[in-house]
């Protein structure tokens, strides 16, 4: 059985050509209309045909399945009816449009978005009315390249996010895994786990050209919430408890505006290991200074090095604050290097609370 979704088109639309959803959608996507979060203005340079038949899913050799997409409106509805154990394979091309999912997967069966660096995803701007905290909200368009929002359990390689107002986005998505992404001319934060996206990783990615816009929010990677955020992504317990995040074997600059790491109050039990940063570019806006600013407690930041060239500003290589009493505490920093850092070789400054 074929299932249209009438009126699910990007600009490719003079094709005549209907969406046709896998047979198996699942209930509540079984009607006629536009699929959740698609953006009608969307547009892809990868393929100008626009349908997902019942053909669309088939099987491999571990039993997964396979959702392959060629333009954004498909991407648009493959986010949105996607199952527990299924992979989303990004055909190469441009594909602009609002991409966001609530879709989980599961610890044994885990949903996958894969593509090449030739597989570009871009939000070309924000509309409509935003909600007062964040969340996906029908007419409006965050602007985030790829949003993730109580969407657990997902597995990110491939792709390429550029020319958006956030890259990544992951809210309330604990275990989400990004591999080889590659990530460049963000208005603001690169990669932001949030809303308690715990034991989260990204890793052996390439991220540059980030704050565009607002160089003071222009952070590379940004785990949790600074406390004045917190009304809005504070867990049960206050907090935001995006913890034990890994950041592993990245290449992180260079014109990251801000941190190319920032860790926030409220987290802890993280890794930051491996990566190198290229510090030009570095602003010096909203004390972004440095190369790691930690603000959380007991994370281990080992085996990190780079350089720095001007321009930028580029005070110490590695900071503690505590911006929270009783945060900023029992951080472990070994085997890391600095080049070029106002205060030395492999300076910590560490501020006292408040």
């Amino acid at each position: 059985m074929t299932l249209i979704f009438a009126g699910v088109r990007g600009r490719d639309q003079a094709s005549g050509t209907g969406w046709a959803a896998p047979s198996d959608a699942p209930l509540g996507h079984e009607q006629s209309g536009t699929a959740p979060g698609a953006n009608t203005s969307a547009s892809s340079n990868a393929n100008t045909s626009g349908s997902l038949s019942s053909d669309n899913r088939h099987g491999n050799d571990n039993g997964h399945r396979t959702i392959p997409v060629k333009t954004a409106a498909q991407l648009e509805l493959a986010l949105s009816i996607v199952n527990p154990g299924e992979t989303i394979q990004l055909a190469k091309g441009t594909y602009v449009g609002n991409f966001s999912t609530t879709r989980a997967g599961t610890a044994e069966k885990p949903i996958r978005l894969v593509g090449t660096a030739d597989s570009i995803l871009i939000n070309s701007g924000t509309s409509g009315t935003a909600p007062a905290c964040p969340a996906p909200t029908e007419g409006w368009n965050s602007g985030y390249g790829l949003w993730l929002s109580h969407a657990p359990h997902w597995e990110l390689s491939g792709f390429t996010i550029n020319d958006s107002k956030k890259g990544l986005v992951i809210d309330a998505s604990p275990f989400v895994t990004v591999d080889g992404i590659s990530m460049t001319r963000i208005e603001e934060a690169g990669v932001h786990f949030r809303d308690s996206s715990s034991d989260g990783v990204l890793k052996n990615s390439t991220i540059s050209h980030i704050g565009l816009v607002k160089p003071g929010y222009g952070e590379a990677v940004y785990i949790g919430s600074a406390n004045s955020n917190w009304k809005c992504f504070g867990s049960s317990n206050g907090v935001d408890g995006s913890d034990r995040v890994q950041v592993l074997n990245n290449h992180l600059g260079p014109f990251i505006a801000a941190e190319p790491v920032d860790i926030k109050e409220g987290t802890y039990d993280g890794v930051i290991r491996g990566n190198f940063f290229d510090g030009q570019g570095i602003t010096g806006e909203n004390s972004g200074d440095s190369w790691i600013d930690v603000k959380g407690n007991n994370y281990l930041i080992e085996g990190n090095t780079g350089t720095f060239a001007l321009p930028g500003v580029f005070a110490n290589g590695y900071e503690i604050h505590t911006q929270v009493a009783g945060w900023g505490c029992g951080n472990v920093f070994s085997s890391n290097a600095v080049t070029n850092a106002v205060k030395g070789l492999t300076n910590v400054k560490v501020t006292p609370a408040p």
